[in-house]
């Protein structure tokens, strides 16, 4: 005769309980952790916008104008071929301007609609759209 073989194995139903409690767990988690990284990224534009307001001051020291729109802040990064400045002695920035953390260009006016004496830098953050709130909102130069 053939011995019962006296392994124990998972069911169906212990596999489906598992997959529905992780399910359950994962759906209070989640909102948390993403909002957290949505945190982040304000925090990181707003970092970085602060650290182009450094860069362009010192350019406007050094060339008495910050660079104008067209120029962009491609000028922190490598000497403008468009009316380049007499004063432009080195990069203001140690690595080429990046995009936003939400993967679109930071826009730069010079001079400024909001701050016509000087220039306007800013992202409309998560949504791509002027306004919003939350990680939605406009990340400004001047807030």
């Amino acid at each position: 005769m053939t011995a019962i073989s006296s392994r124990r194995a998972f069911t169906l139903i212990e596999v489906l309980v598992v997959i529905v409690v992780i399910a359950v767990l994962a759906t209070f988690v989640a909102p948390s952790l993403f909002r957290n990284v949505n945190d982040a990224r304000v925090a990181t534009a707003k970092a970085q916008i602060e650290s182009f307001g450094t860069a362009l001051d010192a350019y406007r020291l050094d060339n008495g104008r910050y660079p104008t729109t067209t120029q962009g802040l491609a000028a922190l990064w490598q000497k403008p071929v468009i009316d380049p400045p007499s004063g432009w002695t080195e990069p203001y920035l140690r690595k080429p301007v990046p995009d936003d953390p939400w993967g679109r260009p930071y826009l730069y006016v010079a001079p400024g609609k909001v701050n016509p004496g000087s220039y306007d830098l800013l992202t409309y953050g998560a949504d791509g759209q002027p306004g919003g709130e939350g990680d939605k909102a406009d990340v400004t130069s001047w807030k």
